[in-house]
């Protein structure tokens, strides 16, 4: 684990509003920023119940699935990956994630969509265990009780002056642990990936106060959609800044917070802290669908 710092976001905003981004997509050089909070009790309890094998869900770009099979090598554990898109069983080669995720020894079971709506089901997991045997179970996106109380170790002591902690939501585990940690002057800000309200009751499951809100206009279409004006954006925010930015979840992020500060929508003088969930990985795989739309590519370097 390497130290997460805070880094201060040097552009000048109105009503002497600063940002200031938590690192923690430097905190692993490949279970990175959430993944790592989410996986550590989960690899832990693992270990407890003697289980030897993960088995997980995700999609073709999945950060999730990239951080199991790493985070499995690492701990000496097998993985298995139930991969949404029977299609994709022939272009692991062509795709950086699943690419990654096999040379680091996990297993792939490729399944229809229909299939893997199916995935938390208790007769589609018993199916699982009869092919694969005993595993521990990682819910897709690693949501569960204990990734909550991984999140919650996000913030510390040094971020007690901030009015305003701001993140993406994929499945809610996050913005939950960032909600039980906050002190009560701190205001909890998610920002959804995806479209659709159902987030709110995922995250009551979770969370046990009341100093969040979800902002949902900046999904950009969708998860996992991307247009030319959030491209320029990121690789502006790069050029400003050196902080690259993923394209599914921090980007729409921070985009968000920075458009909602030209809007008035923070109280002058306030302290705005992002957490950077990390999700670079998946950059690779989105630069490739990029030059095949004709549009400019993500920088992560000078």
């Amino acid at each position: 684990m390497n130290p997460v710092f805070n880094q201060s976001i040097n552009i000048q905003f109105p009503n002497d509003i600063s940002l200031t981004i938590k690192r923690e997509d430097l905190i692993h050089p490949f279970v990175s920023g959430n993944k790592f909070r989410k996986l550590k009790y989960n690899l832990l309890q693992a270990k407890a119940e003697n289980k030897d094998t993960l088995l997980t869900f995700g999609g073709a770009f999945s950060n999730h699935i990239a951080a199991v099979a790493y985070a499995g090598k690492e701990q000496g554990l097998k993985t298995i990956g139930i991969i949404r898109g029977e299609e994709l069983l022939d272009k692991i080669q062509e795709n950086p994630t699943l690419k990654f995720a096999q040379e680091n020894g996990m297993q792939f079971e490729f399944v229809s969509r229909e299939e893997y709506r199916l995935k938390n089901e208790e007769s589609f997991i018993e199916k699982l265990r009869n092919k694969f045997g005993d595993f521990y179970l990682v819910p897709e996106g690693g949501t569960n009780e204990l990734a909550v109380k991984g999140c919650e170790e996000i913030l510390t002591n040094e971020d007690s002056g901030f009015n305003y902690v701001c993140c993406a939501i994929g499945t809610g585990g996050t913005i939950s642990g960032l909600i039980n940690s906050a002190l009560p002057n701190q205001q909890i800000l998610g920002f959804p990936a995806l479209k659709g309200d159902f987030l709110n009751d995922e995250i009551r499951i979770f969370a046990k106060k009341d100093n969040w809100n979800l902002i949902s206009d900046y999904h950009f279409g969708g998860y996992g959609k991307i247009n030319l004006e959030l491209v320029e954006f990121i690789n502006a925010f790069f050029e400003k800044t050196k902080v690259p930015l993923d394209p599914i979840y921090t980007g729409k992020m921070v985009f968000g917070v920075i458009d909602l500060i030209g809007k008035n929508y923070f109280p002058a003088h306030s302290k705005i802290l992002l957490i950077h969930t990390g999700g670079l990985q998946g950059i690779e795989g989105m630069n490739i669908k990029l030059k095949q739309k004709k549009l400019p590519i993500l920088k992560t370097n000078d």
